[in-house]
């Protein structure tokens, strides 16, 4: 009879232990999608045309005109680069190119 009572006892809990671990899943498989949609979201926060539209529709900010520019000798400005042909060429980020 002993018996029988332990083994209903470690059942019980088996199944409590069960539905415990089938609700820990179901969160982290939410929490993955949730990590998987904050990282494409701050991705699109990190594009120039991005940047761009929120500092000229929430900041205002606009092109400085001609004369405000001021040319700094000894630097040239790095050509304009197309990221989508890029894509893979650049070496890893503290790398220098030579």
């Amino acid at each position: 009879m002993a018996a029988f009572v332990v083994h209903l006892a470690l059942r019980g809990r088996t199944v409590d232990l069960g539905y415990r671990l089938g609700r820990a899943r179901a969160e982290q498989a939410r929490l993955r999608e949730v990590k998987r949609v904050l990282s494409l979201e701050a991705a699109s926060y990190e594009t120039p045309q991005r940047v761009e539209m929120v500092a000229r529709s929430l900041l205002g900010m606009t092109p400085p005109p001609p004369e405000r520019v001021i040319p700094v000798r000894g630097y040239t400005a790095p050509p304009e680069r197309d990221p989508a042909s890029e894509a893979g060429s650049a070496p890893p980020s503290g790398e220098r190119q030579e």
